[in-house]
């Protein structure tokens, strides 16, 4: 039986199959490479980087909700040089495409830190984290379209590497920051980073996060998550990647017929480590059982209420 074509191009990154794993949910690779064969995925995304090394927020750092997490680890890194010296080496060995995660507050640690990855052996792409809420001024490059059109554009021109901006939920609009960047250089959308959340002990009367507010993650967000996939795709020519309470191939499926490319797994990560590979079983299965040759077809293909 021929096995179906499951590979898709983010520009002129080219990736085996459509599957990642979210920053921040797979550390650097080698936390995960005892429990996963991370050759199966289509790619990884490493934790945020930042110029130096970053302690993170005050614990707790995590609790669980309903219907997924909230979190308020706050960038917490090895900063790049560390990462350049000390993790890239493993990252090498691997054979999937690396993706690093760009972070920073002011403009100039983003140029910094994605100046020193720019000529670095073995990465295939950043993705700027333009739209964290878990650290202060975290979301102002995201929800501001000037700035973040200030940010791609200026970190397109320090870099040959492709350049995939995430995006945040909140906000009115994300389809405005979308255009803009797209107009700036960037060669990809990731969407949607996390949506800002609380929760509170009743017995204690204090919030469960000890920065008070964190992101929230999971099955709780996945209809959100579509539907900001879903408007991108219809407003930008650039490839969009879909994150947001993915743990089946089911899950993957919706994105892509809304108008993904590619998608992230991320909480899932914490929950079973393999749900990517498992989730690439099932995009094969489903192809085959579908008679569909290549996942290529399925993206931006839902068929609208008559």
């Amino acid at each position: 039986m021929t096995q179906p074509d499951l590979s898709v191009r983010i520009g002129k990154l080219y990736l085996e199959n459509p599957v990642l794993v979210a920053s921040g949910t797979f550390g650097y690779g080698s936390e995960y490479g005892h429990f996963v064969d991370i050759s199966l995925l289509g790619g990884i995304v490493t934790k945020t980087l930042t110029p130096e090394p970053w302690p993170g927020n005050p614990p707790p750092r995590a609790a669980e909700t309903a219907a997924g997490m909230l979190n308020s680890i706050g960038l917490q890194n090895v900063g790049v040089e560390a990462f350049i010296r000390e993790k890239m080496p493993y990252l090498r060995t691997l054979d999937t495409a690396i993706i690093v995660n760009v972070g920073g507050g002011p403009l100039e640690e983003f140029v910094y830190v994605t100046e020193r990855l720019a000529d670095c052996e073995g990465i295939d792409a950043l993705e700027i984290n333009m739209s964290c809420p878990n650290v202060s001024g975290g979301l102002d490059f995201s929800t501001d379209p000037r700035r973040a059109a200030q940010l791609i554009g200026t970190l397109r021109r320090v870099t040959s590497l492709p350049i995939i901006a995430k995006l945040t939920p909140n906000i009115t609009d994300i389809t405005e920051i979308a255009t803009h960047v797209e107009e700036a250089g960037a060669d990809a959308i990731s969407a949607i980073n996390t949506i800002r959340g609380m929760a509170i002990d009743i017995s204690t009367r204090r919030p469960k996060l000890g920065a008070i507010m964190g992101g929230l993650s999971g099955p709780a967000i996945k209809p959100v998550a579509i539907a900001a996939v879903y408007q991108v795709a219809k407003r930008v020519r650039i490839p969009v990647i879909g994150i947001g309470g993915i743990s089946s191939a089911e899950d993957a499926l919706e994105f892509m017929i809304a108008g993904a490319t590619a998608v992230q797994i991320g909480t899932a990560n914490f929950v079973e480590p393999r749900t990517g590979a498992t989730v690439v079983d099932g995009l094969a299965a489903w192809c085959t059982a579908s008679d569909v040759p290549a996942i290529r077809e399925v993206i931006g293909r839902m068929e609208l209420p008559s």
